[in-house]
């Protein structure tokens, strides 16, 4: 109960937003709450809130691989053998976003990269059938990395 009153119950600021990080930090410590309950009507419940949790934070770290990935394609990262390979780019945003969350999936996960088009064809498939040249394309996705590294300092306030 101390921890939950000591993260849960603090005033909200004079904006009233929360930041997302510390807000799943505090409900993080709700889910044992109803095991002092001590009755199985509330596992129901509980199971609810820590799927919620689950969600939200998957949103984030999802969101965390995408930046990574388009973010080294954009740096021009490659593999000197196979220029237009995206192997490269996927694996370094998989390790530093995704893998410390994955136990065998990551066999899972290496297999797909055969999957991975070329990096001309994932350019051509983001800019959806638009006549736009690969600068151009990439000159997009700088943007977006712009737009998620100011919502990032942000500190995600929803």
């Amino acid at each position: 109960m101390v921890l939950l009153a000591e993260r849960l119950l603090k005033p909200l600021p004079a904006d009233n937003q929360i930041e997302t990080r510390h807000f799943l930090e505090a409900v993080s410590h709700l889910p044992p709450f109803f095991d002092c309950l001590r009755s199985p009507v509330f596992t129901p419940i509980k199971a609810d809130i820590s799927g919620n949790i689950t969600k939200i934070k998957a949103k984030e770290i999802g969101l965390r691989f995408i930046q990574l990935f388009v973010q080294s394609t954009c740096d021009g990262e490659q593999d000197e053998n196979h220029p237009n390979l995206i192997c490269v780019n996927a694996t370094k945003a998989y390790e530093m976003a995704l893998k410390k969350y994955h136990g065998w999936i990551m066999q899972i996960f290496q297999a797909a990269l055969y999957a991975a088009p070329y990096k001309t064809d994932f350019l051509k498939a983001l800019s959806k059938g638009q006549n736009v040249t690969e600068e151009e394309c990439l000159q997009k996705i700088r943007l977006f990395l712009m737009y998620t590294q100011m919502m990032a300092e942000l500190n995600y306030k929803v």
